[in-house]
């Protein structure tokens, strides 16, 4: 089998090649004997009901300063590629939310990968929170007096943009902290959306887990440790991978919400875990491959590839 891949995501150049999940995916898929188009969001366009993007066709090797080659410039028909990734990173605003809108017109006769439509609908900090007993107290809103009234309850809470990505913007508000209120106004000064505040949970020190999800199944995960002075765990602002084995309480978790992921076509997913406690669900353009990869000595993208083949192939038999 030889597929048109066509992957919607950052610039190639700019990418970290042992780290960056995309070009793992993307090298697995050129191994397989695929081909492969690269396009940035911004190259995307729907003309008189056409997707089309403006792309490249794209050769990887692994190979630090020279790891990708880009063909002429050429109009893409997206609903005549088997497969496109979308893999840009958020924000997810609404840019990216019509890029879901839009691929939804050539979704599932070309295989969009995750299903645009769910992508849309499961902002990673909201979509958590339609599975009650497996987040820790969570408050959504705009309300400066029900804010503070939770922290009243609480003392000890994270406040953060509900659609924030890699850290930016989390704050932690210990209970002598005096800058709540400062906070709120700054955050509503600059945006209408809604914050999103949670019960701090001291187990973060211990790591903040990521596993990855394939197809509704558990295939890994990595401990994400902040560093010392730190509240957030993501690794692009100091956080220490380590090996990591999934417990009894996230294998539970998996089992919860593995069903729904996968009856709505959210093939490649990124959990947050910390202590016992679901904290996000990334649909978007999750990370992690690599680093479980040299852990593990296992090749998640691998077992990526084989179910989309086997999505595609199905589909093919319908």
């Amino acid at each position: 089998m030889s597929l048109a891949i066509a992957i919607q995501m950052d610039p190639i150049e700019t990418i970290n090649i042992h780290g960056d999940s995309t070009f793992a995916m993307a090298l697995e898929a050129q191994r397989r004997g695929h081909r492969l188009w690269h396009y940035l969001p911004q190259h995307l366009a729907l003309q008189d009901g056409k997707v089309i993007a403006r792309a490249r066709a794209l050769t990887l090797r692994r190979q630090e300063g020279a790891h990708y080659t880009l063909g002429d410039w050429q109009e893409l028909d997206l609903s005549q590629v088997d497969v496109v990734l979308m893999r840009q990173d958020p924000p997810f605003d609404m840019a990216y939310i019509t890029a879901t809108h839009i691929l939804d017109h050539i979704h599932p006769k070309t295989l969009v990968v995750n299903n645009p439509t769910e992508v849309r609908n499961a902002p990673e900090k909201l979509f958590v929170t339609h599975f009650p007993g497996l987040l820790p107290p969570t408050l959504i809103t705009s309300d400066a007096q029900r804010i503070r009234e939770f922290r009243a309850e609480y003392k000890d809470i994270i406040v953060k943009p509900l659609f924030g990505n890699g850290g930016a913007g989390v704050f932690h508000i210990k209970p002598d902290d005096e800058n709540l209120n400062s906070l709120i106004e700054l955050f509503s000064q600059q945006s209408r959306e809604p914050l999103i505040v949670q019960r701090y949970l001291p187990e973060v020190r211990q790591g903040d887990k990521r596993i990855i999800l394939i197809d509704g199944e558990p295939a890994g995960a990595i401990n994400r440790v902040p560093a010392a002075g730190e509240a957030r765990s993501n690794m692009h602002v100091g956080g220490r991978p380590e090996q990591s084995r999934l417990t009894d309480r996230e294998l539970d978790i998996c089992a919860t919400i593995g069903p729904e992921l996968k009856k709505r076509g959210l093939i490649f997913v990124g959990i947050d875990v910390i202590g016992d406690y679901l904290t996000e669900i990334n649909v978007t353009s999750p990370t992690g491959l690599q680093e479980i990869g040299r852990f593990d000595g296992v090749c998640i993208e691998q077992q990526i590839w084989d179910v989309i083949e086997n999505k595609v192939t199905a589909k093919g038999l319908l």
